[in-house]
């Protein structure tokens, strides 16, 4: 199999190079985003014409946490509906048979049942803050469940809960949450400050999966013969806000006060998964949040060392 990784050099991509690097039988084919615009067609077009991949993994975007989501809604757009329409489109023109899509847990609604089944997709509105992206994403998991059905290609999509591992993004202001906490937990352990402020009250309920599950888990998806348009990934356990900021200072080593501040926003109340139809296909999470948690903060650590920290 001649494997095209897109957004290699990510959280996500990074894990499915490590996954696939020691798959027998597959050949990786990777281009860096200064090699390859895939927001730009022609460019796409013209590398699925000249590599012919016999399959591809859609792991690139732009992703960021609340922040970032309000504050840049055009660019978030933008970019990941250029990126699902190139990759996707660009690759049926070329002749690819098999292509899993990577979306997010966000294209459910705001007040989904919990936990979210995939069935819930489209059925009210979107959490307001990463309407843009949950857009992009779900049309990008639209167009793979039409294309299959139009034109007999494989294409599906996987959907998968809050992440974070080696290669995080550790931006002050645009990362998601956990990478966030152990920036912010880190420094103050560093600076001896006596109290860190936390966003919010505290009590949404999050799930979180560690990125080389996802990436297991999208190699157990390419080795269905026949699988669902689209399949939630995640834990199926969540945690509050509040217990994982106490875990990452606790993995971190910080000894002072967390503050709350609830003048910031807190998203949606809950998001977890329903996994029940991957996990009766044969497949479940491996990483506690523990053992998780423990390897990021040491990677967060080598990274900042080697001076190859996204931050």
């Amino acid at each position: 199999m001649k494997l095209f990784i897109a957004g290699h050099q990510g959280m996500v991509g990074s894990a499915l190079v490590r996954r696939f690097a020691r798959e027998p039988g597959v050949a990786l084919i990777l281009r860096s985003r200064a090699q390859l615009d895939l927001c730009d067609q022609a460019a796409v077009n013209a590398f699925y014409e000249a590599e012919r991949p016999t399959a591809a993994i859609i792991a690139a975007g732009k992703v960021g946490g609340i922040h970032a989501n309000a504050t840049y809604p055009a660019d978030f757009i933008y970019t990941n509906l250029a990126i699902a329409v190139n990759c996707i489109h660009g690759a049926w023109r070329a002749g690819v048979r098999r292509l899993l899509f990577l979306g997010s847990s966000c294209i459910y609604p705001k007040h989904a049942p919990q936990p979210m089944p995939e069935d819930c997709l489209l059925t009210s509105e979107l959490e307001p803050t990463n309407e843009a992206y949950a857009l992009a994403k779900i049309t990008g998991l639209k167009l793979c469940q039409h294309y299959r059905a139009q034109h007999g290609v494989l294409y599906h999509s996987a959907m998968p809960t809050n992440l974070y591992g080696p290669g995080d993004n550790y931006h002050a202001h645009n990362s998601h949450v956990l990478p966030a906490l152990i920036r912010r937990f880190h420094e103050a352990k560093e600076a001896g400050a006596p109290s860190v402020s936390a966003w919010g009250t505290g009590s949404p309920r999050r799930e979180f999966l560690h990125a080389d599950d996802l990436a297991d888990a999208c190699a157990f998806l390419l080795a269905q013969d026949s699988p669902p348009d689209w399949l939630n990934v995640g834990t199926g356990t969540d945690v509050t806000i509040r217990e994982l900021t106490e875990r990452v200072a606790a993995t971190v080593g910080y000894e002072g006060q967390i503050k709350w501040d609830t003048t910031k926003p807190d998203g949606t109340p809950r998001k977890l998964l329903d996994v029940s139809r991957l996990s009766a296909l044969g497949w479940r999470a491996r990483t506690s949040l523990e053992d998780g948690l423990r390897q990021t903060y040491a990677s967060y650590l080598a990274e900042k060392a080697d001076g190859t920290l996204r931050d």
